[in-house]
């Protein structure tokens, strides 16, 4: 029988992660005509249909799941022993991809991550700024960042950042119109800032909680975001009442920009964490990222 061509194989596992050929195309540095003549070629030796393409996605057809289970983690296993082997180097070497919002990026992971680059010029960083939940696994990121402890199974999560907490705020001209809200409930009455959740798609449910008593409301206001800068500058406008971490209005609090409510009902919670997959042997350059970002605490493993 014939050595089987691994490209082959390859481009067909990039596309149907990716599920889409412009983007596998750019992932592999070839053409997009090249590519879908390369998995044309495949299917037809195979002689079978892997792939179901439609004018707007791509996506595997039930051989196509099929191979996938079978050889999709082969090629990350390679990619893994490949990356470390740069261990018998002089200097760490690779790409790490990281996911994660922009705030904590600019306050956290680049002022801790600059001096390993400079330390380490064959390192390279990819940041996707993503505000959900990515599954870091399909998406072939070494990890990603998210607020709060609460992980995924077989996932690892380490801190990088201290406890933090909401702070609800409007600016002075705002409460200059209307009353200062006094419990969460009569933030009803006002016009608030709400958030679109990327993952569920829902309107975010302010919650509060106070001398162990929990409380959630429903707001409603003139704007909606999918990202927290633009609450920022929509409160900085006078244009209603925002709930956003702190670390992201502190400055605009203490030069007297915005005026902040309600303290007492945001108690503190887990900050910024860390998380990649538990079962994958970290490769030399991702060592070094763990050990710049950590606290000087150990990472929790969630047990399966």
């Amino acid at each position: 029988m014939a050595r089987r061509n691994l490209n082959d194989l390859l481009a067909f596992v990039t596309v149907a992660r990716e599920g889409s050929f412009t983007r596998a195309a750019a992932t592999l540095g070839v053409t997009q005509s090249a590519l879908s003549q390369t998995i044309r070629g495949l299917e037809e030796r195979l002689q079978i249909r892997l792939l179901t393409r439609t004018t707007r996605s791509v996506s595997p057809t039930p051989a196509g799941e099929r191979l996938m289970h079978a050889i999709g983690h082969r090629f990350d296993e390679i990619e893994a022993e490949l990356d470390a082997l740069t261990a018998l180097r002089d200097k760490p070497a690779g790409t790490v991809r990281i996911t994660c919002g922009d705030h904590v990026m600019h306050t956290t992971l680049l002022p801790k991550l600059m001096p390993l680059l400079h330390d380490n010029p064959d390192i390279t960083l990819e940041f996707d700024m993503n505000y959900g939940f990515r599954d870091i696994v399909a998406d072939r990121f070494d990890a990603g960042v998210r607020l709060g402890n609460t992980i995924d199974k077989d996932m690892i999560a380490m801190p990088i950042g201290p406890p933090l907490r909401m702070a609800v705020v409007a600016s002075p001209s705002y409460f200059a119109a209307h009353p200062i809200p006094k419990t969460p409930h009569d933030l009803t009455a006002h016009r608030c800032i709400n958030q679109r959740m990327p993952t569920s798609g829902g309107l975010y449910v302010w919650d509060f909680a106070r001398k162990g008593k929990q409380v959630n409301v429903r707001v409603d206001g003139p704007l909606i975001f999918n990202t927290a800068p633009p609450q920022v500058d929509a409160a900085l406008a006078g244009l209603g009442i925002a709930l956003l971490p702190e670390d992201e209005l502190a400055t605009h609090i203490e030069d007297g920009r915005l005026v902040r409510v309600l303290e007492d009902w945001c108690p503190p919670f887990a900050g910024y964490h860390l998380y990649y997959p538990s079962r994958r042997q970290p490769s030399p350059a991702f060592s070094l990222v763990l050990q710049a970002l950590q606290l000087g605490k150990k990472a929790v493993d969630k047990p399966s």
